[in-house]
């Protein structure tokens, strides 16, 4: 058995390896679980490889950072972490890199828009591992019944919403800028505004004079014509506004795969554009995605590497990813789903994730920044104030942030 594994137990090679994988839950259920997923490539796995194990272990969203922080505190590392942030371990030296597990092949088949938010130091620490992107969702319905289209701009917007207003919508613009999720929606916005959360040299740059345009067209504009529903922007969770628009309550909102199906499973025909902008349809999509890593802990770098070449082949890939409404992050298995009619409901999105842009993932101060964009970025719209003070306070933190790295 050790001559038949030489190369796949450790750094050196040699013996039998178990490998503990620990991977964040998708599912909303016992029977949905993401258990289920990674038991069965766990089961492949090591069907063509006998020497190496694989022990899974599936948390809720709510607590897999939390453990694997834990396990790694205790010295006992996961192996394998398919978990929301790299950055932190990547600093800490306790990763391996792309280079130093995966294939070249594996490594190449990568989108690189995904890839380049994988990297620390221009070194491909997270490996991406499933993605999403955003696009502006609207009922259909209460668009037809208003006699207007699609917006392409943010004065449509408005004018759609206006007349959305008029005909009793609870919710012309559901505008979720509460803390679940805010910034993620912020960062839709400030890209649709020509601006972002960095300049082009990765500094940040949230108080630019794009972004602090893009709030004020928003407060005033959208919030302070009441066209963005009962609840304050800023009291409005992600969870509240999907929902709503399950219900046939909101006229238009931005949305993921995952909002489509379940909206389309309630019967609200969901329409779908590109990210109106300032002056036209914005070039680029804000695109999300989760991160895969190898732990340096417990030696086991050749055996990490065969195991994840084997997880980003296209049938495993492609597994998730339908399972889950969620888009494949691999050049070879986005060109199968786009060929395949049956996710002709995901071609728009699809279409958006090569040229999506991402948070900055890399930044260790990431974490501490976008906690503090959840906190305050509410308060920018509320009535009396001034957004142009508000992204200045969450900038001067982000910095601050940074700096103590």
């Amino acid at each position: 058995m050790t001559a038949t594994l030489s190369g796949c137990g450790s750094d050196t090679g040699g013996g039998d390896v178990t490998l503990k994988l620990v991977a964040a839950d998708y599912g909303t259920d016992a029977k949905s679980s993401s258990q289920h997923y990674w038991d069965d490539v766990a089961a492949k796995f090591t069907q063509e490889n006998p020497g190496i194990k694989v022990d899974v272990a599936v948390y809720s969203w709510k607590d897999v950072d939390r453990k694997v922080a834990e396990m790694v505190k205790a010295g006992d590392a996961p192996d394998i972490a398919q978990i929301g942030a790299y950055a932190d371990y990547a600093k800490a030296g306790k990763l391996y890199t792309a280079d130093e597990m995966i294939t070249i092949r594996t490594g190449a088949n990568f989108l690189p828009s995904l890839t380049d938010a994988g990297r620390v130091d221009d070194k491909l620490y997270g490996l991406p591992f499933v993605a999403s992107t955003r696009l502006l969702f609207y009922n259909k319905k209460m668009f037809t019944q208003a006699g207007i289209t699609a917006p392409q701009t943010w004065d449509d917007i408005r004018s759609d919403a206006s007349a959305l207003k008029q005909r009793g919508v609870s919710y012309p613009f559901a505008l979720p800028l509460g803390e679940e999720e805010s910034q993620a929606e912020t960062l839709m916005w400030l890209l649709s505004g020509g601006g972002g959360y960095t300049d082009e040299v990765g500094n940040y740059d949230i108080d630019s004079p794009a972004n602090i345009a893009t709030f004020k067209w928003l407060k005033a504009n959208l919030v302070d014509k009441g066209l963005t529903g009962p609840v304050s922007p800023g009291k409005l969770d992600r969870a509240q506004a999907f929902e709503a628009f399950t219900k046939g309550d909101v006229g238009m909102l931005n949305g993921h795969p995952t909002l489509m199906q379940e909206a389309e499973k309630k019967g609200v025909d969901v329409g779908m554009v590109p990210l109106p902008g300032a002056d036209g349809p914005t070039e680029g999509s804000m695109g999300v995605a989760d991160w895969m890593m190898g732990f340096k802990e417990h030696g086991n770098r050749v055996a990490i590497g065969k195991f994840l070449n084997f997880a980003y082949e296209d049938e495993n890939v492609l597994s998730f990813a339908d399972q889950y409404d969620l888009l494949p992050v691999t050049g070879s298995a986005s060109e199968v789903m786009e060929a395949d009619d049956k996710h002709k409901p995901l071609r728009a999105f699809l279409e958006a994730l090569p040229n999506s842009q991402l948070p900055p993932f890399g930044k260790t101060s990431w974490a501490k920044a976008s906690e503090t964009i959840k906190k305050k970025i509410g308060t920018a719209v509320e009535p009396g104030a001034n957004p142009e003070t508000v992204l200045v306070d969450i900038a001067t933190q982000a910095r601050q942030a940074e700096s103590t790295e």
